[in-house]
């Protein structure tokens, strides 16, 4: 009897154990996806300066933190890479190289005609392998960007190839224009082909190879099955142009010509929980709510929805201004829930050796009813200096900035409640440094 029962104590304690055991296995770290950030080499070998490179990292679902992957940064196939998208379930990475430091404003930089699109294989473990290149029909490529199938990438071109065919599809005495150029993607190998234009011809008769777009093109956004592309000078002003878009991938000239915007800086065109967010570096001013004194702002923020034939409907309330003490909006990142927006300040982000007080994260809730912008309790919030980007990580958890100035990853925790946020869990890892100032960063949630 007295082995029974301390057989049984035994059994008993083994299963105690295993319920430990199994709890503790509920707790340990594991990979919730991967990070990926294009960027320039300014530390390394020789001569290395100026090339692209891409940085990956893993991220730690418990606590945020990042660990590189194996065999990363590597080469991005060209220089000065831009943007990059992920497509056809997260199995190939594409990497749009500018070619030059700023192909669009100083198109005679020789490297600037060395830009290209370079495809990545990507594995389970977040690895990427160099697959083929491609090129763009226009000159200075500076956004890339992709339908919700995946089966189409778009990228906009500072500028057309050729300026005569500019009249043919933007009207009588346009002499230069940029370009939008667009790949059909291989669903089995990724490799991408051209989409002719089938509604204007080029001067011999021929199909164009590129869909023309109104010069100096800031950014560009598919947003609505409409591309809107963002284009101005501080001296003329900016404006939107619509092109309709279908699932073939062709852009067809919209019901409505250029649409003039409120703006005359404006940095980016973004879209968040159906809506079209234009972001816009000159001041602002307003009365703040219970108050009677005026106050300026640097920045703000011009929310619209997107209308008949592509053309934009100012939100109800107006622009929203930036928060005060932060310049230069490059990127808008609407997170998972639709209930927060948060807002990445570059300030001036001309010289890479400079820590800028004016940069940081501003953080807007959504109101359900008006979908109006209001500042968030706490915001801003710290970041790198000079984030050129805003990513949210596969669990909702956590958001990334990737950072020029001071060459930079930075993470923060998100706050589910009140979306604040704060800096990651523990004392170290909370920056973690990159090769040269980083451009783009994007997520990727497949992790096998």
């Amino acid at each position: 009897m007295k082995f029974r029962k301390f057989g049984k104590a035994l059994l008993m304690g083994a299963v105690s154990l295993g319920a430990i055991l199994s709890v503790t296995s509920c707790v340990e770290s594991y990979t919730v996806g991967f990070l990926y950030v294009t960027g320039t080499q300014s530390t390394g070998t020789s001569g290395s300066a100026g090339q692209g490179i891409i940085s990956g990292f893993k991220i730690d679902h418990n606590t945020g933190r990042l660990a590189t992957i194996n065999g990363m940064p590597l080469s991005s196939g060209g220089s000065y890479p831009s943007r990059a998208v992920l497509l056809l379930s997260s199995r190939f990475l594409y990497v749009l190289n500018q070619g030059g430091s700023d192909c669009t404003t100083n198109a005679s930089d020789p490297a600037c005609a060395e830009a290209n699109i370079v495809q990545f294989s990507v594995a389970g473990n977040g690895a990427l392998v160099s697959q083929q290149t491609f090129y763009t029909q226009g000159k200075n490529p500076f956004r890339i960007f992709a339908d919700a199938t995946g089966g189409h990438i778009f990228v906009l071109d500072h500028d057309a190839p050729d300026d005569s065919s500019c009249a043919a599809a933007l009207g009588a005495g346009v002499t230069t224009c940029g370009d939008i150029t667009v790949f059909n993607v291989d669903p089995t190998t990724g490799r991408l082909s051209l989409v002719l234009n089938a509604q204007v011809t080029a001067a011999n008769g021929s199909q164009l190879t590129y869909f023309p777009v109104p010069a100096n093109p800031i950014d560009v956004l598919l947003s609505s099955n409409f591309v809107l592309t963002l284009s101005g000078t501080p001296a003329t002003g900016d404006f939107v142009f619509p092109y309709a878009y279908n699932t073939t991938g062709q852009l067809t000239l919209s019901q409505n010509s250029i649409q003039t915007i409120t703006a005359s800086q404006a940095t980016a065109i973004q879209a968040g929980n159906s809506f079209v967010y234009i972001l816009d570096n000159e001041p602002i001013t307003y009365t703040p709510a219970n108050s009677n004194t005026p106050v300026t702002v640097p920045s703000q923020i011009l929310p619209f929805s997107v209308g008949s034939g592509g053309s934009l409907q100012a939100q109800t309330g107006g622009a929203v201004p930036d928060v005060p003490a932060q310049t230069n909006p490059l990127f808008l990142l609407a997170e998972s829930k639709g209930k927060w927006v948060y807002v990445a300040n570059a300030g001036d982000n001309t010289n890479a050796t400079v820590t800028n007080t004016q940069s940081g994260i501003a953080g807007y809730v959504i109101d359900t009813s008006s979908r109006q912008l209001t500042t968030m309790s706490g915001s801003p919030f710290g970041s790198g200096a000079g984030p050129s980007c805003l990513v949210e990580d596969p669990s909702d958890q956590f958001l990334y900035t990737a950072n020029f100035n001071d060459s930079s990853v930075t993470g923060s925790v998100l706050d589910p409640n009140v979306g604040t946020l704060s800096s990651l869990p523990g004392s170290a890892n909370k920056t973690y440094t990159l090769n040269g100032p980083a451009a783009y960063c994007l997520i990727n949630g497949r992790t096998s």
